[in-house]
């Protein structure tokens, strides 16, 4: 394996002058990255905001028997105020709850996690752990991060429109979707703003991984974290302008009169739709899920490749399998092309291929379950430290593996026509999500907030942080997971009408009381990230003794992060090395 040196030189470029171009319209990644970190916290936020609505009306989703409109409790009198035509005396309509289901995924998926876990920790992270100055492609760089910003304010913008926001769901199924009201348009133009986005930042990823890695860094020397980065690139290059391809198709459909998934004779209301031609509908869902399963990885390699650089750390000792966790990463990568249609198996596709998107989605836990293995084995007659970092690092692991072991039964067919858009799936899926890539997320931002600020967060808070998000969170999505079983359905602002769901409905109650803790939960992380900005412990260049090149640079890092090209000698995790003076030798020390 070579290394890409010789590179500073030609990508170098001036320090900018003056607020707006050094802080607003910056090119320089750490300024980006901490842009797309502090956006997508602010999304998640949003998206969060409007879970919490959905669980207080799926909570008590009919007025009691007693219910009097004239004595309304606070919080039904604020959201009868704060929504009078969609939330009258506090409960909500079906047409708004799925306005917000559509859009708590939308903002969670696409404008959250992926922007948090690729965008801010690779943008401000990757070049730093390669020895590179910057992106090799600086303007690039900040013309992703704003064409993700106005992809999210048009999303956002959708419930202005008339008949409010889209509720199609984050999936936006046709025909459904065609025949939505006018916010559908603006998530599909949304959509398609930020997808580009997401093809700026992964070229410019793949091309400064390959090219502007420091002197003896080869790429058997490169750090879990940025193969992860580099996998999920390519991930987003090759998977992204497919469902970008049909988005525009949709949109097509919905304002210049074409038909791609309109299907002959479809009756809308008791007409036949004056559009329809020879669509299909089928055709959106092979789209969208070719990207959506990818997406799937998009959401977990970044998380997993922060998990690996917090073990390492704080176990000090080498990763377990360094070269079985890359190779699991890869085959990950290629493997998740070849499984989006198991989640199709409803939509009557023969047996015979059906039994191969089994197959395919088997195979491709195999990988997943090595990563974990990897892992868990790392922690082996480890010195532990149990600082914040690593208290979450600690809870992604059974919690991905709850999340795993709960997709085997929607991997199978038979099993999978039974839990089909019940909260199985719902739970099933925040499992990887939250107490998966989320919690994995959270830790990185402890992790590398010293790098960003120059300061250590507060440890006690950290750890009141951790506790108020593990605990609420398992409250929240183990028991969907019960009346997914059940055959409680999800996309239903009243399940009580359906009497098969009477049984589980107290569930609901208490997943509302977690949600709310939850949110709660989050306020000490806030004051900890403000708080900590001034008066934190000042950090220093290395307050992990960590080994890898991120942590050779001050703290944080001067424009051009380097005062002279680093240059690696080792790889990235040689913690507790026999006879060295320290427990940690650094890549960039020499013998």
């Amino acid at each position: 394996m070579t290394d890409a040196h010789g590179h500073a030189g030609a990508h170098a470029h001036a320090e900018p002058q003056g607020f707006i171009w050094k802080y607003v319209f910056s090119v320089d990644h750490k300024v980006i990255g901490i842009q797309y970190l502090v956006t997508s916290l602010v999304f998640l936020l949003i998206g969060f905001s409007m879970m919490l609505l959905m669980r207080w009306q799926l909570a008590i989703p009919t007025p009691p028997d007693d219910f009097d409109p004239e004595k309304l409790s606070l919080i039904r009198s604020f959201l009868n105020w704060l929504f009078p035509e969609s939330m009258p005396y506090g409960f909500m309509d079906p047409v708004f709850y799925n306005q917000l289901g559509a859009m708590h995924g939308t903002i969670m998926v696409f404008l959250g996690i992926v922007p948090l876990g690729v965008a801010a920790f690779g943008n401000y992270v990757m070049p730093l752990q390669i020895g590179a100055p910057d992106m090799a492609f600086p303007r690039l760089n900040m013309a992703s991060y704003w064409t993700f910003l106005v992809g999210g304010i048009v999303l956002l913008a959708s419930f202005l429109a008339p008949g409010g926001a889209p509720q199609s769901g984050w999936t936006s199924y046709a025909p459904l979707s065609v025949v939505a009201p006018a916010g559908q348009t603006y998530w599909l133009i949304g959509m398609v703003i930020i997808i580009t986005s997401s093809l700026f930042g992964a070229i410019n990823f793949i091309v400064t991984m390959l090219n502007m890695r420091a002197k003896g860094l080869t790429m058997g020397r490169l750090p879990v974290f940025c193969w992860a980065q580099l996998v999920t690139a390519v991930l987003l290059l090759l998977a992204f302008p497919v469902l970008e391809a049909g988005a525009i198709l949709q949109l097509l459909d919905r304002v210049a009169g074409t038909s791609f998934y309109i299907p002959k004779d479809l009756i809308y209301g008791s007409t036949v739709f004056p559009r329809a031609g020879g669509g299909n509908p089928i055709l959106w869902q092979h789209l969208f899920w070719f990207l959506a399963h990818p997406e799937v990885y998009v959401l977990l390699l970044p998380p997993m490749g922060i998990i690996a650089e917090i073990i390492a750390t704080n176990t000090r000792k080498p990763l377990f399998g360094y070269r079985e966790l890359v190779g699991s990463m890869l085959l990950i990568g290629v493997l998740s092309f070849i499984v989006w249609a198991h989640h199709m198996f409803l939509s009557g596709m023969r047996t015979s291929l059906a039994s191969l998107f089994v197959t395919t989605t088997l195979t491709i836990s195999v990988p997943a379950v090595a990563i974990l293995t990897c892992l868990l084995m790392s922690l082996r007659g480890a010195s532990i430290r149990f600082n914040t970092p690593m208290l979450f690092a600690l809870a992604f692991l059974p919690m991905f593996a709850i999340g795993g072991l709960t997709g085997l039964p929607l991997g199978f067919a038979p099993t999978d026509l039974h839990l089909h858009d019940t909260y199985y799936v719902i739970g099933h899926f925040h499992y990887v999500v939250a107490p998966g890539s989320l919690i994995a997320l959270l830790g990185g931002t402890y992790y590398w907030y010293p790098k960003m600020f120059g300061r250590r967060m507060s440890e006690k808070l950290g750890k009141i942080h951790f506790w108020m998000t593990v605990i609420p969170m398992n409250f929240v999505f183990f028991p969907m997971l019960i009346q997914g079983m059940y055959g409680m359905q999800r996309r239903l602002a009243v399940p009580v009408e359906q009497s098969h769901n009477l049984p589980v409905q107290g569930w609901s109650l208490i997943i509302g009381i977690a949600a709310a803790t939850l949110f709660v939960g989050q306020i000490p992380f806030i004051i900890n990230f403000f708080w900590s900005l001034r008066s934190g412990e000042a950090a220093g260049e290395n307050p992990w003794n960590a080994t890898t090149l991120e942590w050779a640079c001050p703290s944080p890092p001067p424009h051009g992060n380097f005062a002279t090209e680093p240059e690696v000698f080792r790889g990235p995790y040689e913690y507790s090395v026999p006879g060295h003076k320290t427990d940690y030798w650094p890549q960039d020390e020499a013998a």
